[in-house]
């Protein structure tokens, strides 16, 4: 009896020491997490950012964006320029004759910023570029000037324009344009593919800039005053596109020209406010009209 008393005694001896270990052990490693320079402060300094409003949880490396859509921006932003319309400022002291002498040659000073539109680089030779664009962008201009990636000015002139597609060709004289824009077949294009728009909304003040969104609809009959009333096949999306995105380019993911931003709805018969519907000339169209 006696032997059996002294064995469980020599058990629960072991087992108090055991869990006496395991509290000291224990004990030792949350006081040397909590110490300053430990290494689990330094670790959580690294996870986390401690300011008046709470902590806020920050990546412990910086973030680098390889998304495609960046991509496609940096493949196509040099190929697309601001395209200004210059006219000759009239005043009713001029007469009724200033009205009509706005197309005929005049000092380039006495000129004011019609409209702005956007354009797109399809040709580059050694000393001229060729750009499309919408005919309604430089519709009555006196004179046309274009604005590239970099803020540089330069003239162009007008190659051909035909207002029932909406489009228009002009040249450049600089050899300061050293990328010219890749075109798809629009004929390839899907409903529902991610597409963005880019171009000059308001102007060259926000030259360059990009929208996402889908192609709401692959082929749209659609009747507008920027083509003379003709019917016309067009790439609805919903990418938006403001005043100023005409004759910019709607690209796909690979950074290629699917269109040429021609035209939106804002409201409809009934005075309906509309969003989201963007209409652009299908590329092929626009290959034709350059003669590619």
């Amino acid at each position: 009896m006696m032997k059996n008393e002294i064995s469980m005694l020599r058990r629960h001896i072991r087992i108090v020491l055991v869990l006496l270990l395991a509290f000291v052990v224990g004990g030792a490693v949350v006081m040397a997490s909590a110490l300053p320079n430990s290494w689990y402060q330094n670790r959580l300094a690294k996870a986390t950012h401690t300011n008046a409003a709470g902590i806020t949880t920050v990546a412990p490396v910086a973030y680098v964006s390889n998304s495609k859509a960046k991509q496609a921006f940096d493949n196509m932003k040099d190929a697309v320029v601001t395209v200004q319309n210059l006219q000759k400022s009239a005043s009713l002291s001029d007469g009724a004759d200033a009205f009509d002498s706005q197309n005929k040659s005049t000092q380039e000073s006495s000129y004011d910023t019609a409209s702005e539109g956007s354009g797109v680089v399809v040709d580059i030779n050694k000393k001229s570029a060729d750009i499309v664009t919408n005919a309604h962008v430089i519709q009555n201009s006196a004179s046309i000037q274009v604005i590239d990636a970099n803020g540089d000015k330069v003239n162009a002139k007008l190659i051909r324009s035909d207002s029932s597609q909406d489009l228009a060709l002009i040249r450049v004289s600089s050899s300061h344009f050293k990328k010219a824009a890749k075109f798809a077949d629009s004929d390839k294009v899907k409903t529902g593919q991610a597409v963005m728009a880019l171009g000059s909304p308001l102007g060259a003040a926000y030259q360059s800039t990009m929208t996402k969104g889908i192609v709401s609809s692959a082929k749209r009959s659609l009747v507008s005053t920027e083509t003379n009333n003709h019917q016309v096949t067009v790439i609805q999306t919903d990418a938006a596109i403001n005043q100023g995105n005409s004759g910019g380019a709607l690209i796909n993911e690979s950074g290629q020209v699917i269109g040429i931003a021609s035209s939106k709805i804002t409201a409809s018969a009934q005075n309906t406010n509309i969003e989201g519907m963007g209409f652009a000339i299908p590329s092929n169209q626009v290959l034709a009209f350059i003669g590619k």
